[in-house]
């Protein structure tokens, strides 16, 4: 049961930091008064308060927090900035043979593919034709992915146990609401969007919120132009007028 009290309220004698406000005694009998007769009021439109009160079940603030994810999506180049990458990465230079794969990549300076496969056999190639071994292992194939791997939304997708591999600079959350089923709010408010994204269910939490201020907005309705309008040219004579005051 929500009541709104916000009008309830006197100025303080003395402000308390930001705190300037306080309830008298006739206002917390008011509010005591409305919350043992909240039901009523509720049910009643005739009366003065009925728009202070509104009750609802505590489901209706749950929400289920998922996390809506996206695939990776890659081309692969070898450019100045994939150089100063390879030079920088970690797992790579503590290879023995870092400086011969920087050597043997600079062959295909300007070079693109579409696929990692295409890459990886034209780098190894480069590599293998400067008589220098291919490093083998996860974190070299990982550390070299990144520094020849460019983010394009027509790029390959990446996959990690056969599965589309998230993108996290693309992951979004969405707050949905207890009793709503997931996938049907993912296909309509999300895959008319972006048609390839999925849910992580094992990252969804509950979580309940009370917005307040939305349960018990009134529309208020800008002034009239002529009003604002109206009030620009007084201001304005006023300025004009303070300003030859200035000058005689």
């Amino acid at each position: 049961m929500l009541l709104d009290a916000r009008d309830q309220w006197q100025k303080m004698r003395k402000s308390l930091g930001d705190k300037r406000k306080q309830l008298g005694k006739d206002h917390i009998t008011t509010v005591v008064k409305l919350y043992g007769e909240a039901l009523a009021v509720r049910d009643d439109p005739e009366h003065p308060l009925h728009g202070k009160v509104k009750v609802f079940a505590n489901e209706d603030f749950g929400y289920q927090r998922i996390t809506v994810e996206r695939p990776l999506k890659l081309r692969f180049e070898v450019t100045e900035e994939t150089l100063a990458a390879l030079e920088a990465s970690k797992p790579i230079q503590k290879l023995p043979q870092a400086a011969a794969l920087a050597d043997a990549f600079k062959s295909l300076m300007g070079t693109g593919w579409s696929t990692k496969q295409e890459a990886w056999l034209a780098l190894k190639d480069a590599v293998v034709q400067a008589g220098g071994t291919w490093p083998t292992g996860a974190p070299f194939n990982k550390a070299l992915r990144e520094v020849t791997g460019v983010r394009d939304p027509r790029g390959e997708v990446q996959l990690l146990k056969g599965q589309p591999e998230p993108d996290p600079e693309l992951r979004d959350y969405e707050n949905v609401p207890l009793g709503e089923d997931v996938e049907e709010y993912l296909k309509r408010e999300v895959h008319p969007h972006v048609p390839d994204a999925w849910i992580d269910h094992s990252k969804t939490k509950i979580g309940y919120e009370i917005p307040f201020t939305r349960h018990f907005y009134v529309y208020k309705p800008p002034r009239p132009l002529a009003e604002i309008d109206a009030e620009l040219k007084a201001l304005e004579a006023e300025i004009q007028g303070l300003l030859g005051e200035v000058t005689e």
